[in-house]
Formats: C-alpha cells, sequence, structure tokens
C-alpha cells in the first residue's frame, strides 16, 4: 500500500531520565535522582543502543540531534562528550547538525554551559516556565526568577548563539498582564527561539490528582492572544502552534518531527519511527522505560519495549496531526513523499477542509487558516478514517 520513492531526514533523540525533582505537571518518562547518577554505564547503554538501531538507518545521515530528559544538564560535560563523541564514530552525522541539549536553570546546571558547548552542543533548550516566584512555586519549580535569568545570561556568556527558552502560560493564579510580564523578560534575554505553550493537566500527573485552578478558557486564549501579538512585535516569526523563532532560527529537530521525518530513539522510553523503503513499511519503536531494567535489558539485547507497524491511515493520520500544527503547512509533495501515499486518499477532506474555511489550499500548498489552528482538533476529525473508506477514497 505504500510506495515510498525517497527517505525522509532522519534525526536522533537520545534520552536522559533523570531530573532533581518530578514536577506536578510532568508526564514525561522521569526519575528522581535519588543517587549518584550511573553516567558511565548509561552513556555506554545508549551507545550500545544505537549500535543495535544501526541496520536499520545503513547509510543514511542524521541531520539533527535532541538530547531530553528528564534534566540532561544534571550530566557531565565530561559524560555528554563521551556520548557525542561515541554517537560520530557510530553513525553519519552532518557537519552542520543541530545538536540541542535540554538545561534547566540553577548554578550547577548552567555552570557547565561552555563545557557543554565544547562537547559539540550548539544549541540549549532552557526550562524557565515562569519568571515569576509565585508561579514557579505553584509549578513546583526548584529554580527563581533570579536563577532563570542568570541561566539565559550564562547561555550568551559561553557563546550559544542559539538557545531556547520554554515558558508557559495560564498557569495557577496568573492573569494576561503577568503572563506579559514572563514574556517581555524573556525577550528581554535575546534567546533566539521560544517555546510558549498553555499548561495542561495530563494524565498520570500530580496535577491530575490534585488539579490546581486555572484560568478558563477564554482568559487563557486573551493571554494567548496577547502574548502571539508581543512575539510578532519583537521579530519572533510563528511557525508552529507553540514555537516562535528569530529569522533562521526555527528548530531544525522539532521540525523534523512536525514535518513527519524519521528519528532513532536511544534511552529509557524513547521512541522512534523508521521508515524502510526495500520493505515498504513504517515502524514505530519504543525502549523499556525503567532506567535499571533498560540498561540491563541493553546488555542482553532486549531492550526494545515494543514496535508497531503503521498502517496507511495511522501514516496519513499522523503526517496531519504534526503538519497541520505548523503556521505555514505543508506542500503536497511532502505528503506523498513522506507518507508514501497518493494524493487522492486526501483530496476529499481537504476540498472539505477549505469549504468550511479551516484550510487555505492554493496550488500544491496546504497551510491551516487563523480559523483552523484554533480549531485543530475539528480539522483533524476531516481525516480520521479508517484503511478501507481511504482505499476507497483513493480507488473512487
Amino acid at each position: 500500500m505504500f510506495n515510498f520513492t525517497t527517505l525522509p531526514p532522519l534525526s536522533l533523540y537520545i534520552h536522559l531520565p533523570w531530573c532533581a525533582r518530578k514536577c506536578p505537571y510532568c508526564d514525561f518518562n522521569s526519575h528522581e535522582q535519588r543517587d549518584a547518577l550511573p553516567e558511565r554505564d548509561y552513556t555506554q547503554a545508549l551507545l550500545r543502543d544505537l549500535e543495535h538501531d544501526l541496520p536499520r538507518i545503513w547509510g543514511r545521515r542524521i541531520v539533527s540531534i535532541f538530547i531530553g530528559g528528564g534534566t540532561p544538564s544534571l550530566f557531565s560535560p565530561e559524560a555528554v562528550n563521551e556520548l557525542l563523541s561515541g554517537v560520530r564514530a557510530r553513525v553519519n552525522l552532518l557537519p552542520d547538525a543541530e545538536i540541542t541539549l535540554e538545561a534547566n536553570p540553577g548554578s550547577s546546571e548552567y555552570a557547565k554551559f561552555a563545557e557543554f558547548r565544547a562537547a559539540g552542543v550548539n544549541r540549549l533548550s532552557i526550562g524557565i516556565q515562569s519568571f515569576n516566584d509565585d508561579h514557579l512555586r505553584a509549578l513546583g519549580r526548584i529554580h527563581g526568577r533570579r536563577e532563570a535569568i542568570a541561566a539565559a545570561e550564562a547561555a550568551h556568556y559561553a557563546g550559544f548563539d542559539n538557545f531556547n527558552l520554554d515558558l508557559m502560560y495560564a498557569l495557577p493564579g496568573q492573569n494576561t498582564e503577568q503572563a506579559l510580564a514572563d514574556l517581555n523578560t524573556a525577550v528581554a534575554l535575546e534567546p533566539a527561539h521560544i517555546s510558549h505553550y498553555q499548561l495542561t493537566i495530563e494524565p498520570n500527573t500530580f496535577f491530575h490528582s490534585h488539579p490546581p485552578v486555572l484560568p478558563d478558557d477564554d482568559a487563557a486564549w486573551t493571554m494567548q492572544e496577547h502574548c502571539q501579538q508581543r512575539l510578532a512585535e519583537r521579530g519572533y516569526q510563528h511557525y508552529e502552534i507553540s514555537a516562535y523563532a528569530q529569522a533562521g532560527r526555527r528548530c531544525k529537530h522539532n521540525l523534523n518531527y512536525w514535518e513527519f521525518g524519521d528519528y532513532l530513539g536511544i534511552g529509557a522510553g524513547a521512541h522512534g519511527k523508521i521508515t524502510d523503503a526495500q520493505q515498504q513499511s513504517i515502524t514505530r519503536l519504543w525502549k523499556i522505560k525503567q532506567p535499571r531494567a533498560y540498561m540491563d535489558g541493553v546488555a542482553a539485547a532486549k531492550h526494545v519495549g515494543g514496535e508497531q507497524q503503521l498502517t496507511p491511515y495511522d501514516a496519513l493520520l499522523e503526517f496531519m496531526m504534526n503538519a497541520l500544527r505548523l503556521s505555514e503547512g505543508f506542500s503536497l509533495e511532502s505528503f506523498a513523499a513522506h507518507t508514501g501515499l497518493p494524493l487522492a486518499w486526501v483530496e476529499a477532506p481537504l476540498r472539505d477542509a477549505v469549504a468550511r474555511g479551516l484550510i487555505e489550499w492554493s496550488g500544491s500548498h496546504v497551510r491551516p487558516t487563523p480559523h483552523g489552528a484554533r480549531l485543530l482538533n475539528d480539522l483533524l476529525q476531516l481525516f480520521m478514517m479508517d484503511d478501507a473508506a481511504a482505499s476507497q477514497r483513493h480507488t473512487a
């Protein structure tokens, strides 16, 4: 059913699962650090994990690396250097590949920034969330306004001309003026990129079982509108629902996700998506989540938690779920190339979306309208069909 003639770009995600303290809103695979980090053992497990995955990607080039967590900046620069050196020895990494490391504000972490840069990291993503001490306490963060500002300043001082600041809005007790104050402080620190997203309550988190009182939907929308306007005034391009960048500083790694590219995932709980042109297949796979079980599993070559072969319907819907998050949308050529599916599968729902004012379709390019971006779930409903229905549309 698939017909791949080319392969999408390939990225590498590396998961370092430990953090100083689990935040009450966090649903990522993260584990509080209670003892000394097993840096050496875990780094070696990561490299063995990568070796196990190499047959899936023979001959392909890695366009970006993202080291996420957890809090990767808890690791020493020496461990990060060993990790990246080991990756370069095993894969074909583009010379100008974007290499991002997530970090949290804290003197023990931002003191390492220059050494991370020397190890090959060329982009930081710093988890600020807010510059308001009251809101930071409500979020369970262990840093304050002073440490947050110092971290951004340290990134500049370390020579990073490309770093991201994570900010949340619609926080417990927050109003529009406070959300704008956070944003103004962030912009004044001159990051190349700002991720600005609404706090949501996720299952399996402390906030899910003990929900805080959040601003209502109308208040959250007002915050979003005012903050988007402020970011535009300051020269940040709004290129994805929650992502804003200075010219030329869009996150290459995340763009590859949103454009339905491929990625290897190594580390405890890491996920991957690999296209195989020879087998005409798309495979999702994930690694064992618990760090010790993962390390033991790597040693025994039993660290894969599971695999799933995507159906053509899965690929169609996942492409749309990602690509329609982008302000500029996607080309029909990229849909065909990255999903291996014929354009006939999406022509009818695209015409329906145009009629409802949810997308603009000009030539071979599709982009969500502002109305469609706000009603993204409604837009995606138009592409929800089973394989039989999709195939029927193709043959009609």
